[in-house]
């Protein structure tokens, strides 16, 4: 690597296998940057002048032999190229670590406005504002509308004990990122387990959806969706809930997540929950339990990015005190779950 090479990314080492395996795709030196707002798998824009990419890797360290598979993004994202659901055109996968040090894939550049603040939504106003948040629902609706058989994901998962299957595997993820005690974390696991309810017709999960995973085009319609690292079949409402518990972050100091969900006209929880239920035809009558999980989900996912910070693990900006938003979301998972119980009472 040199030194103008970002961290992460030998542009030589990403030319010659580019140059192998598609000669021709490229017409000049490669330059490269790392794009912001990415917690996890690193994400890079590479031109040669003329043409944009976007290179995907694993982060540098501390991986969960079982997460940031390059070859299972890779292998959905090109599934769902030509169905209703925008995604990217994937150019190359490799699997050899040895090419730049992990295994990587290079999709097409995407124009588009990953919306992150509520200040970039009040700029559009209420009425594009609106549009763009059910938009974004829709969008889910039909990801989740897709038939993985017949786009050749059958086997992308296995959906029977998919939720059982979710807790034992962010409860792994938890031991192995523990360096520090996370009082009632444990607690909010053991009570999810406890009560775990019997999923619908099973679908393309996505596993992190939200608006600043998704591009937004110059019509306010929903040009790509993004960061396909925790997808699998499965059931559905894990995505429907992780959109509700984003809405929440003021609950939870939840500083690292877009807070575009306050900008005058985004839907609020209730009509997203409606609009999403009213198109799926989906029983969405046990959501709390979903959100409940998706607040374990989230501090678990923010303990392991602590985790790599602390220990040097991470490039970017944007991880400094990320990990004191954990016990918040912990917090905030117990309290739906309390909520569940009164009502059950």
């Amino acid at each position: 690597m040199t030194d103008d090479d970002p961290p992460g990314l030998d542009l030589a080492r990403l030319r010659e296998r580019l140059d192998r395996d598609l000669p021709g795709l490229v017409a000049g030196s490669l330059c490269a940057q790392v794009i912001a707002g990415g917690r996890s798998n690193l994400t890079y824009r590479v031109t040669d002048g003329s043409t944009r990419w976007v290179v995907r890797r694993p982060p540098l360290g501390h991986v969960l032999p079982t997460a940031h598979d390059m070859a299972r993004e890779h292998r959905v994202i090109s599934a769902l190229y030509g169905t209703g659901v925008p995604v990217p055109r994937t150019v190359l996968l490799c699997d050899d670590p040895g090419v730049i040090g992990a295994p990587f894939y290079v999709m097409e550049f995407v124009e588009g406005t990953p919306y992150r603040t509520e200040d970039e939504l009040v700029a559009l106003g209420p009425e594009r504002t609106r549009s763009i948040g059910f938009g974004l629902v829709d969008t889910l609706v039909d990801l989740h509308s897709v038939d993985p058989a017949a786009i050749g994901l059958a086997g992308f998962g296995r959906p029977e004990g998919y939720l059982q299957r979710q807790l034992r595997r962010w409860k792994k993820q938890l031991d192995s990122s523990r360096s520090r005690e996370l009082p009632g974390i444990d607690h909010l696991h053991d009570r999810l387990a406890a009560e775990v309810p019997d999923s619908g017709p099973a679908a393309i999960v996505h596993g992190d959806y939200r608006l600043d995973n998704v591009l937004v085009d110059a019509d306010d319609r929903i040009g790509a969706v993004l960061d396909w690292e925790m997808s699998t079949l499965g059931d559905p409402l894990t995505d429907l809930a992780l959109l509700v518990a984003y809405a929440q972050r003021d609950t939870t100091s939840l500083s690292v997540v877009s807070n575009a969900s306050g900008a005058p006209g985004y839907p609020d929880t209730g009509a997203v929950v409606a609009r999403y239920a009213e198109r799926s035809g989906r029983d969405v009558s046990r959501l709390d339990w979903y959100v409940g999980f998706a607040f374990f989900k989230l501090a678990v996912i923010l303990e392991g990015i602590h985790y790599r910070f602390d220990h040097g693990q991470t490039v970017g900006e944007g991880f400094a005190g990320i990990g004191n938003s954990v016990l918040p979301l912990v917090a905030r998972g117990n309290t739906i779950l309390d909520n569940v119980t009164r009502q059950e009472d």
